[in-house]
């Protein structure tokens, strides 16, 4: 079920890294053998974001390599403050942060170099809510 209350997020933010690597990029049509993990439509053209390694093969040009962190806790999709709270961890720790919320999970990609202090930022957010 999902949940709503911010204390209640924070404390189960479970952030998993994947080990993917991801790029982005805009398109007019999405190449054949590309499957995106995002797309957003905006008047410029198609945003995805994709598996590098696919990118590369369908000739794709991309920007920003970046890792993938999921928020395992199954964020209620007008819960008030969560987005805010991670963002503000990250800030503080000079981690730019581009989020997609999918319908159970939030997802954000953050540089490929800086991924191991996204995810050190975003456990001590959870351990700092976690705290009686």
């Amino acid at each position: 079920m999902a949940i709503a209350d911010l204390a209640e997020l924070l404390s189960g933010l479970s952030a998993r890294l994947d080990p993917e690597t991801y790029v982005w990029a805009t398109v007019d049509v999405l190449p054949a053998g590309c499957t995106p993990v995002a797309t957003v439509e905006e008047n410029e053209g198609l945003t995805v974001v994709l598996r590098e390694a696919e990118a590369i093969d369908a000739g794709v040009p991309h920007q920003f390599r970046s890792a993938r962190i999921t928020l395992e806790v199954h964020s209620a999709l007008d819960a008030v403050g969560l987005t805010a709270a991670f963002s503000r961890a990250l800030a503080d720790a000079g981690v730019s942060a581009n989020v997609v919320a999918g319908f159970h999970h939030d997802h954000i990609f953050v540089p490929w170099d800086r991924r191991a202090e996204a995810l050190t930022a975003l456990e001590r957010l959870q351990s700092q809510a976690s705290l009686p």
